[in-house]
């Protein structure tokens, strides 16, 4: 009894200190209802652009043995997130540095066997994680496609949520099926809509006014356009290359669109409490399928 009394009372101290902690990340998840729309390049980019303008910022890839942030930085991480619970690693042993001194965390890739998080690895990494809450402005947390129930638990706890779709219709309908069962979950989570790849900014706006109009419609739910990204050739020549866009060229048209999304993102963004970003371990905790 005393033991678990004295392990509640860490806990409490715990969840004080974090609490009390002067900065905290906002934390921010990225979704797509489907594989292939450019979630993770768009994640990459718009972290490097507000890297630029002052911001820091961890990305850490939760697409669990699919994961490629490190593959597009054309980097190789020395540990996954796999590895620190396999080797008992802290998080800032797996934490590497990119370019423009962004952190990112790397899900690992071709793995043989089905990672699943059990509750003893989910507490062990709400332990680690509030030990750099607050040292970065922003923590993305890169989904895979769609949401198990362990990818669901960690969106419901962000503060934000960015879903990236593209104009294709099927990306769409995939991306309305996304929000409609993450807002099924938690009705008060704000989303931003990014569209990828659009033709034209015109194409681009039209599928956000789509999407806005149908959430408003069936889920009483209103989305914040974060902005549209046009289809620019040379992204896919820096994917080639494993460089960044935003660096490979910086006034290509996805670059310079990207940087205004950005200062729109910063100008505009939904203000919240100052203490808010701290819930996210509390509320990953109570909405994990262990409880």
């Amino acid at each position: 009894m005393i033991m678990i009394n004295d392990q509640a009372s860490s806990l409490r101290r715990k969840m004080e200190q974090i609490n009390n902690s002067k900065k905290h990340a906002k934390t921010i998840s990225v979704v797509s209802g489907k594989g292939g729309v450019g979630k993770s390049n768009f994640t990459l980019n718009f972290a490097l652009k507000l890297s630029e303008q002052k911001k820091s910022v961890l990305i850490i890839d939760l697409d669990i043995g699919m994961g490629n942030i490190d593959i597009l930085l054309g980097l190789q991480a020395k540990y996954s997130i796999v590895q620190m619970y396999e080797n008992s690693l802290s998080i800032q042993d797996i934490i590497e540095e990119g370019p423009n001194s962004i952190s990112y965390i790397a899900a690992g890739s071709g793995l043989s066997k089905i990672f699943t998080m059990n509750e003893a690895m989910l507490n062990y990494f709400l332990d680690e994680f509030s030990t750099i809450t607050s040292d970065f402005d922003y923590i993305f947390f890169d989904m895979g496609a769609g949401a198990s129930d362990d990818s669901l638990s960690f969106i419901l706890a962000t503060d934000e949520c960015i879903v990236v779709t593209t104009p294709e219709p099927t990306a769409m309908m995939d991306a309305y099926a996304m929000i409609k069962h993450i807002h099924q979950k938690n009705p008060n989570l704000p989303f931003y809509l990014l569209i990828n790849r659009a033709s034209s900014i015109e194409e681009g706006k039209r599928v956000i006014q789509k999407l806005q109009k149908v959430s408003e419609h069936f889920l009483a739910k209103s989305i914040t356009a974060l902005g549209v990204l046009p289809y620019d050739k040379k992204v896919a020549k820096a994917v080639i290359a494993q460089v960044p866009f935003t660096l490979y060229d910086p006034q290509a048209l996805a670059s310079r669109t990207i940087a205004q999304l950005v200062n729109q993102y910063l100008t505009n963004t939904i203000n919240i409490d100052k203490k808010a970003p701290s819930s996210f371990i509390s509320k990953l905790k109570r909405l994990s399928q262990f409880n």
